[in-house]
């Protein structure tokens, strides 16, 4: 959170006002000198948001505040400029009643705001403006608003206070595909999609869709009436992509009036490549590439290519290699990716991502290091980290297990609240696959998770206490029981949509299940631990660890507990100090405590990578 302060460019004089303390996010009204933003004192909940004439010397006017502390706040500005969403969320949407998007006019903030739509569990909404309607990206059902659908679809309305309820369903995906974004600009719409796992985007001209309207007047207003437009008759252009591709971010895409769109592409065996797609033209272009220095680095060929086109089908057969295209630099020469689906406990394939170098031999004696977190709905990222190539280039297996907590809306609830065990017994899955299929050594086995994730693997250690040899909890959620007992901490109210309400006997008793600081095993031979935590993090207490790690020194066996490190930043907060030198050298402390506690010191030598 930030405090705003405003810079008079004639004079140089710099003002601010104490309610302008905790700002969260910003948005300008149109073209005009009129901000808005929202503020949120995580001591002094609810968010509220002020709009300023800036220049004007008058009073901040206080637009809306949202009382219901299981929500949280952000406006943004359509990206035309023409209209403020108000975005009032919990973090799967919250109880009934309640509005949870709202829209200003840019151009005419005495208008006031407009509620979009009323909050339903588990129904979220996505807004933009698009010449005179709104497009809505939602998982909402089209008939009736009772409860939230499978997948998400785009819909549209008109931009008047008046029909704001008149939604009509434009496009819906095709079969084995899940919408996951969009962005609109004055020609494209531009969707992210998810088909046969792969992530992928497209862009449709927007001459397609506005067509696509059947307007009928009733009782002194319109509605649409016309079946929603199958995707593919829109002959969506697939923007092509590396066949490696595990992590597609768009970039800033800021001009409304342009036709070029800016991804950020990367894997864990290719650095982060910056490409524009020119929509119009139907071409892309390679603007820049990370550099690793001292690695041999390799051009892509052409046929590495991912290409779709726009009047094909979204299925395997229509995959297929394009020639003379711009190529990149990848590392897979020396590096291999593998996407394995693990089993679970209740027969669910779990995604496990594999990374490993080609020049190790991998017949169950390598050390390795499984990633999880699994909470939140968030993805593990999955991007070039040039920080591992230090230990790939020494052998190592890096794993990235995709538990169930994460992902899409589906996946992201069938590892939440009461299903939340699930998350820990597809991470116990996911490294036991490694140790079985001859990934890593079954006495080499690393685990790491961060914030949440450390939750995930305290819980998972718990109840498979011999599954790993060493573990790094970073700021770990570990007093789950106490902590959401405990409503004046920032995010205890929010956390009880994703892991309960412990007051709620039900909730209770499965969160008791896992709970890592309740669960720790007496007399058991625990994994060597490295439990890092920061004095001034207001996301995770730094009594968490701390409380912790005292347990389990006294619980678990004698020999063990000399084996559990604590490392505590009394500067930092819950992402630490910042800055590249200091993450240096906490990454380098993190993989000299795996190779100590893994016995691979004295075998260290020098890789001729580095």
């Amino acid at each position: 959170m930030f405090t705003l302060h405003v810079k008079d460019l004639q004079t140089g004089q710099i003002t601010s006002d104490p309610k302008r303390k905790g700002v969260v996010s910003l948005a300008w009204a149109g073209d005009s000198s009129c901000l808005l933003y929202t503020v949120c004192n995580e001591s002094q909940r609810p968010y509220r948001v002020f709009s300023t004439n800036l220049g004007s010397g008058m009073v901040d006017d206080l637009l809306f505040t949202e009382n219901d502390l299981t929500c949280c706040v952000d406006i943004a500005s359509t990206k035309d400029g023409k209209y403020i969403t108000i975005n009032s969320n919990s973090r799967s949407s919250s109880e009934e009643g309640h509005v949870s998007v709202y829209v200003i006019d840019a151009m005419n903030l005495k208008d006031g705001i407009w509620p979009v739509r009323m909050r339903i569990p588990f129904v979220q909404y996505f807004l933009e403006h698009h010449d005179g309607y709104f497009y809505i990206l939602t998982n909402a059902p089209s008939e009736e608003m009772a409860s939230a659908a499978s997948g998400y679809h785009l819909a549209r309305c008109q931009a008047v206070k008046s029909l704001l309820i008149n939604w009509q369903v434009i496009i819906e995906p095709d079969q084995d595909m899940l919408f996951q974004d969009f962005d609109i600009s004055n020609e494209y719409l531009v969707l992210s999609v998810m088909t046969e796992g792969l992530p992928l985007f497209c862009s449709i001209e927007m001459y397609k869709v506005v067509n696509h309207k059947v307007l009928i007047r009733l009782v002194g207003s319109y509605f649409f009436c016309g079946k929603p437009m199958k995707f593919d008759d829109l002959k969506p252009w697939f923007f092509s992509l590396p066949s490696s591709s595990y992590s597609i971010v768009p970039g800033s895409n800021l001009d409304f009036m342009s036709s070029v769109y800016r991804l950020v592409i990367s894997s864990p065996v290719m650095p982060d490549l910056v490409v524009d797609y020119d929509m119009k033209r139907r071409v892309f272009t390679v603007l820049h590439q990370e550099e690793v220095l001292g690695l041999i680095k390799h051009k892509n060929p052409s046929s590495e290519l991912h290409h779709i086109s726009g009047n094909q089908t979204l299925n395997k057969q229509h995959l297929y290699m394009v020639k003379d295209m711009p190529k990149w630099d990848y590392l897979s020469e020396d590096f291999s990716c593998e996407k394995r689906d693990v089993i679970s406990h209740d027969g669910v394939r779990v995604p496990l991502t594999i990374v490993y170098s080609r020049r190790a031999e991998h017949i169950g004696q390598s050390p390795g290091i499984l990633h999880g977190y699994g909470a939140y709905g968030e993805v593990l990222d999955k991007s070039f980290s040039s920080d591992d190539i230090t230990l790939l280039s020494r052998g190592w297996v890096i794993a990235y297990a995709d538990v169930r907590g994460g992902g899409d809306l589906a996946w992201h609830k069938s590892g939440a609240r009461h299903c939340k065990l699930n998350s820990v017994y597809d991470f116990a899955a996911c490294a036991m696959f490694l140790i079985n299929e001859g990934y890593v050594h079954k006495n080499q086995l690393g685990a790491i998770g961060c914030s949440a994730g450390g939750l995930l693997v305290g819980a998972t250690i718990n109840m498979f206490p011999d599954l790993f040899s060493a573990a790094i909890l970073k700021v770990p959620f570990l007093d789950i029981c106490n902590t959401l007992l405990e409503p004046s901490l920032p995010l205890t109210n929010l956390d009880f949509e994703e892991f309960g309400d412990p007051r709620i006997l039900a909730d209770f008793e499965i969160i008791r299940r896992y709970s890592p600081y309740d669960n720790i095993c007496l007399d058991a031979c625990y994994p060597s631990l490295l439990v890092t935590t920061s004095f001034h993090d207001s996301r995770v207490g730094v009594w968490e660890a701390v409380k912790w790690v005292a347990r389990v020194r006294e619980k678990t066996c004698c020999t063990c507990s000399r084996s559990v490190i604590l490392k505590t930043n009394m500067i930092g907060g819950h992402f630490g100090e910042g800055g590249r030198y200091i993450h240096c050298e906490e990454t380098a402390f993190e993989y000299a405590f795996f190779i100590k506690v893994m016995g691979l010191l004295d075998n260290e030598k020098k890789s001729e990578y580095l």
